[in-house]
């Protein structure tokens, strides 16, 4: 992979991270705040704590994805990305550009769904 797409990756990556943690600090300025004096009666607090714990679930995930996000901007800098965790073959262009973040070429990656399937 030559340094242009290494750059072109980075930068992506970047805008994905800013993205998150930009949501995250939304979250806690905004959809963080529970005033049970707004809320009329108990269905409206239920409804609104629903809420809160689903967008808690979400910004896990998107934690989750932070982490993957973090460990690829490791891999640029140390000069192993784009290369299969699994096998060490290098992962496709098209792969990683549809999923920078990927550690896993194609195949290791059918591989390792096929066993979560049969495994569960």
């Amino acid at each position: 992979m030559n340094k242009v797409q290494l750059k072109r990756f980075k930068q992506l990556l970047t805008e994905k991270r800013d993205e998150i943690v930009k949501k995250a600090k939304q979250t806690l300025d905004e959809d963080m705040a529970l005033d049970a004096n707004d809320l009329p009666d108990e269905m409206d607090l239920a409804s609104s704590e629903y809420l809160q714990s689903f967008t808690f679930r979400l910004r896990g995930r998107e934690k989750a994805f932070l982490d993957k996000i973090e460990k690829a901007l490791a891999k640029i800098e140390d000069g192993s990305f784009g290369t299969c965790e699994e096998c060490g073959e290098e992962i496709q262009l098209k792969r990683l550009e549809a999923r920078p973040e990927t550690t896993l070429c194609i195949r290791c990656k059918e591989d390792q769904e096929r066993l979560e399937k049969d495994f569960g």
